[in-house]
Formats: structure tokens, sequence, C-alpha cells
């Protein structure tokens, strides 16, 4: 037997569920009767699997040269149980992260980072329409409930933000990174704020402008298509929020980013940024091919950073972070939620798929979402990646007042406000 593949069948022996492999030149290894089904087309992709590589495996499955047989549940397990290393582990040398932030400075123009919005965003909205929420709702949900369905805790997310931002009728609300408008519309219809909410996305852009004629909110609420760099500055906002957005940005780009919200926001006014963090404090891209897999097929562009290199910045901006919540496990169950809607309409995404992009390409992202979904929900559940909600103020400055005497910002002093 070829050394690679004595080597596989002897990784399948410890793996937590029954996985059989078919070797290229046809003969099967590993369990008779078995929950994964692997078919490997050339040795290469087999090598690997060998290493531990599970980014590659992920390339080769997208490019058709790896088939699947299984549930992405029992596949997420048996690539978890393969991983050589902790993902999340830095073993960059300090060139190395200087060429990251001179390639951060170079891919985070504004035509490159509308480009790679696009890329992600403007797929199609009928395919996202088949696993997402009813609301659209593409960022971690909320579980307040743990028998709480999708939508519910999508709901019960938007509520989250709007109570955090202790949103008022009237309120100037900002929404950065708006995605189809479901926070604005939140805010908009339950707590009464003028809102606006900013895309690249012209998919998104296009379907909040139907959304606000559908919901007589003309005057309160608008859609812009634009750059959170390309916001005028000519009028404050009381309230801003920024959900799943800023993993966009670029660390080269944090202190651009930042001192822009505090510039936008009224001082005393309250900030919320909501994102994805990275599970290390020392590496923003996580191992075994993993990263670049994200980087190549999904999220161009795509930066994480631990939460106290965030907050870090944010205080270099001037913003002072009065509360800050993880919400890694309830995003391993959002995407998880995601991940088996997908895999229950296959055959419709599919056909969504080729009517936007072609037989061939449709494949091929679909396989990609498949992986990234499933991918995903693995590494917030092991906590490779986390999640986090930043509260933040712009303080004023004011001193006086009785109940607040100190506070400088709209922030109370007590956090139960935002549970009651």
């Amino acid at each position: 037997m070829n050394p690679i593949a004595r080597k596989v069948e002897a990784l399948l022996q410890g793996l937590p569920v029954p996985v059989a492999v078919e070797l290229p030149a046809g003969q099967r290894i590993g369990a008779q009767s078995a929950a994964v089904t692997l078919s490997f087309g050339n040795w290469s992709s087999l090598s690997s699997m060998a290493a531990g590589q599970i980014g590659r495996i992920g390339e080769a499955f997208v490019e058709g040269k790896v088939s699947l047989q299984g549930s992405m549940r029992d596949l997420m397990s048996v690539a978890a149980s393969l991983l050589p290393g902790h993902p999340a582990a830095s073993e960059m040398q300090w060139w190395g992260h200087l060429l990251r932030r001179a390639k951060s400075l170079a891919a985070h123009s504004l035509e490159r980072d509308a480009a790679q919005i696009r890329h992600h965003y403007d797929v199609s909205d009928d395919f996202y329409a088949l696993w997402l929420d009813p609301r659209r709702v593409y960022s971690c949900a909320y579980y307040r409930d743990t028998a709480m369905s999708l939508a519910q805790a999508q709901e019960a997310k938007l509520d989250h933000v709007c109570r955090k931002l202790m949103l008022r009728p009237g309120d100037r609300f900002l929404d950065i990174g708006a995605g189809w408008g479901g926070l604005m519309f939140w805010a908009a219809e339950h707590y009464g704020v003028d809102a606006t909410g900013i895309t690249l996305s012209q998919n998104q852009h296009a379907h909040m402008q139907r959304e606000i004629e559908a919901r007589g909110l003309q005057g309160r609420v608008r859609a812009l298509l634009c750059d959170y760099r390309e916001l005028e500055e000519t009028r404050s906002f009381d309230r801003i929020s920024s959900i799943g957005m800023f993993e966009h940005v670029g660390k080269a780009n944090m202190p651009a980013y930042f001192g822009k919200i505090w510039r936008l926001l009224r001082p005393g006014g309250l900030v919320l940024n909501h994102g994805i963090t990275a599970g290390s404090t020392d590496n923003d891209q996580l191992g075994a091919g993993m990263g670049d897999f994200i980087e190549k097929y999904i999220f161009p562009g795509g930066e994480l950073l631990h939460v106290s290199r965030v907050l870090r910045e944010m205080a270099r901006s001037g913003l002072e972070m009065v509360d800050t919540e993880s919400l890694r496990p309830h995003y391993g169950r959002t995407l998880w939620a995601w991940s088996d809607a997908l895999e229950s309409r296959l055959d419709a995404a599919r056909e969504v798929l080729r009517a936007t992009s072609g037989n061939k390409n449709a494949e091929r992202i679909l396989r990609a979402y498949r992986l990234y979904l499933a991918g995903s929900a693995m590494c917030f559940e092991h906590g490779w990646i986390a999640l986090h909600q930043m509260l933040a103020t712009r303080p004023d400055g004011q001193l006086e007042g009785i109940a607040l005497r100190g506070a400088q910002s709209d922030y109370p002093f007590q956090r139960d406000y935002i549970y009651r």
C-alpha cells in the first residue's frame, strides 16, 4: 500500500465517527459501515489529509477533487480530530507580522473593500434567503432562551442591541454595515429612531430601499450605498452600531475606523461594535490552511483581531469601553442553524445559484458555503475564534448632575437596564 494511504488508514482508527476513504486508484480503506466517506481524486489531496491540512482538503472539495458522503456535523467532528495542533496557536515570526500589516494596508482601499464585500454578499439574495431567518440577519443570534428558534433568537439579538444602546424615540441612529436592514428596521419600528444604514452591497442596498417603501418608513429611515469612510461628518449621531462589519476593516485601518466613529458620535453618545474576534492574542488567522480557505473562497480581505487589541484601538481613538460581552457559544449555535438549513435545501440552493452564477460556479459556491458554515460552527464551539459585543461611549467631559455625576455619557451606572 502507498505510504500516504498507510498513514491515512492509521489516522482513521482513532476518529470519533466511522470514516471510509476511497483512494485515487479505487481501493477503499477504513470503516465498512461509514458515517462519512471521502473519495479522493488525487494523491496530493490525500497527502493534505495525512498532514491535517484541513483547509487544503476543503479547497480540493470545492474544486471537485474530493467528494463527500455524510453529514456536515459528522464531517466537522472528523476534521477537528485530524488537526495536528491548536489552529489558533501562533507560529508566525516577527517578519510575518510585518508582511501581514503591509498586506492589510494594501488590501483595504475603498475600491478593493467594495469589490470584496460584493464578492461575498452579492452572490444571490435568494440563496441567502434559503438558510437565513425571515429578516435575513446575517450575524450572531442571541439565544436568550435555549428553546428559541433561529428567527426568535435573531429578534432577541436585535432587541439586545437596541437595549444596550438605550435607543429612544427621535434618536439619530447609524448602522454601519446594515446588511439587509434587519436592525435598522427593528430599531425604527420598535424604538422610534431616525435611522440611517450603510452598506457596500448593491443587492442589500436595493433590498433595503424596497423595504423602506413597503414599510412606509420614508423620511425616517434611509439606506446609503457607501463606505464608512465616505460618510459626511456634518451631522452627528446619538447612537451607532456596527454589527458583523469590522472584520472587513483590516487591522491597519482600525485607528481610522474608530476615529471615524468618534467623530460621527455626539459627545455622550453610545456605540456598539459587534464582531468576530481572534481566539489567540498573537494570531489573526486560523492555521491548518483554514484561514487561507476563508480568504480565498468566502471573505477576501477579512482580518481578525483579539478582543484585547480591538479594545486598545478603541481606547486610543478616545472611545471609553463601558461593557463587553462574549457571544461565542451563541454564534456556534447560529452557524449550525444556518448550516442545517442549507443542508436541508441543497437542491433548491443549487438551482438558485445556477440561475445567477452558471452550472460550474454554482457547485463551487455551494460547496464553499457548506464548508464555511459548518467549519465556522466547529471553530466557535472549540473557541478557536470568538465574538464580542463592545459597548463604548464618547465622553462629553461633563461632571454635572447628581444621579450620573462623573459618567460623562448616557451610560448608566448599573448594567441591569439591559435586561429589564
